[in-house]
């Protein structure tokens, strides 16, 4: 797959946009947090019609990519799971293994760091600090708001650089 420069770029997360993590919230209510059974679970995430109907939309004008906190020692399941439910292919941006920072923090480097050379026509997440922090930096959002939020998956994104 090449990418067509001059097409615009839809960015979109995984979890609670694309991904239904519901069944595995569990591993994260707990103290410690269960990070091997959280992640270990994600090949067993339903998709979320929502986000999936929207990824396919934005296909047909832009080229999707993926930016996801998952840490990057998941990325052969998150490609399986993305070709499983027949989502567009594209480029998957994931977090270092290693890196803690907040979602919105390493999200929005990201961001910045395509935005250099290529239009970003939306991004799609669920997370609302890395929409608001997009927004003030002038890129389009779409919040997912599809799915319930989930207080331990929050505090996993900006207080444990976990997801």
């Amino acid at each position: 797959m090449t990418a067509d420069r001059r097409r615009p770029l839809a960015v979109f997360d995984l979890d609670n946009t694309l991904a239904d993590t519901a069944h595995r919230q569990r591993f994260l209510e707990g103290s410690p947090r269960d990070w091997e059974g959280f992640f270990g679970a994600a090949p067993q995430d339903p998709p979320l019609a929502e986000g999936v109907a929207l990824a396919l939309e934005c296909a047909e004008e832009c080229e999707v990519v993926y930016l996801t906190g998952r840490p990057e020692r998941c990325r052969r399941d998150t490609l399986d799971w993305l070709a499983a439910h027949r989502l567009p292919e594209g480029r998957l941006f994931m977090r270092r293994d290693d890196d803690r920072r907040p979602a919105r923090r390493t999200k929005l480097e990201i961001l910045k760091r395509l935005a250099r050379d290529r239009d970003i026509r939306v991004l799609v997440d669920d997370d609302e600090l890395v929409c608001d922090d997009a927004e003030r930096a002038g890129f389009r959002v779409v919040r997912a708001r599809w799915t319930s939020p989930s207080a331990a998956l929050e505090a996993a994104q900006e207080g444990e650089g976990r997801t």
